[in-house]
């Protein structure tokens, strides 16, 4: 999924008055060499960033998305992103986009070592075709994360609540779930409560409620699930959000995981459980999902 826009911002300070930013932007060739050795993203995973769907050239759930690169960098002690030098920025690049699904990736770093600011950028590319795991649905299996439900509020300097860049557990946790015959994974914590997948959030269908585990365990609270659940609310159904233990996955009456890319993909199977599928719940799901959502 090779970038084929990309935009390197100069930081604003978040009490900048100005109302138009394009002096802070540079349009970069995506395939050339931009960022030095130095840069600690690269050298240390030591920053944060947001992927957002855009189809058609409309970038969803840009507010949401902005208001948690603020609290991720809050969260890492990151300078307070200008919200709306981002937005320009993500108009800048949507605009860039044709038909069909993309995705914008935002990107905030500590910057250089010893360097005196941090370094930002925005990237445009095709998005990965999910088409099949939305309509035939995925195997996860559960992997333990490594720590107990508790362990966020007693350690907050593991950042578990902020999207940052240090992704290589996550990736190695798909790689073991393909190791184990299935698509990807669900988390569960230590003590067997419920978290969240490597690259999305998880919905569990009980009955006419529809639940998800709470964010405060040190889960990225999704903006796709927060979408989500505001539509689902509007066609009479509850939500809700709750300690889930593990066990009730594969007990759910359906279940998915939902992300602002591959957007709603529902679970066949847990560790070899198989599971009820709503295939035309989800399908109405994922066009609503696709459909213009500021």
């Amino acid at each position: 999924m090779a970038s084929r826009f990309a935009l390197v911002i100069d930081p604003a300070a978040a009490d900048d008055l100005r109302t138009d930013f394009a002096e802070t932007f540079t349009v970069i060739d995506p395939s050339a060499p931009a960022l030095s050795v130095g840069e600690l993203s690269t050298q240390r995973g030591d920053g944060i960033f947001e992927s957002i769907g855009v189809v058609d050239g409309h970038a969803q759930e840009v507010g949401p998305h902005l208001e948690r690169l603020a609290h991720s960098a809050s969260l890492c002690d990151l300078p307070a992103p200008h919200l709306e030098q981002w937005r320009q920025a993500i108009a800048q690049a949507a605009a860039s986009a044709g038909a069909g699904e993309q995705v914008i990736k935002l990107i905030l770093s500590r910057g250089i070592e010893h360097g005196p600011t941090p370094t930002a950028w925005v990237t445009a590319a095709p998005a990965a075709d999910f088409s099949a795991q939305r309509t035939a649905g995925i195997r996860v299996v559960t992997l333990d994360r490594g720590f107990d439900s508790g362990a966020p509020a007693r350690a907050p300097w593991l950042l578990l609540g902020a999207k940052t860049l240090s992704y290589a557990v996550n990736m190695a946790a798909i790689r073991e779930a393909h190791r184990r015959g299935a698509d990807d994974a669900v988390f569960v914590s230590s003590d067997g409560v419920l978290l969240e997948a490597p690259t999305a959030s998880v919905i569990l269908r009980q009955g006419d409620r529809f639940v998800t585990p709470a964010p405060g365990a040190g889960i990225l609270h999704g903006t796709t699930q927060l979408s989500l659940f505001a539509h689902l609310e509007a066609l009479g159904f509850a939500t809700a959000y709750e300690t889930v233990p593990a066990s009730a996955l594969p007990r759910a009456d359906a279940a998915w995981l939902v992300s602002s890319v591959r957007l709603a993909a529902p679970l066949t199977s847990v560790d070899g459980t198989a599971i009820p599928v709503d295939a035309e719940l989800t399908a109405s799901v994922n066009r609503y999902l696709l459909s213009p959502r500021d």
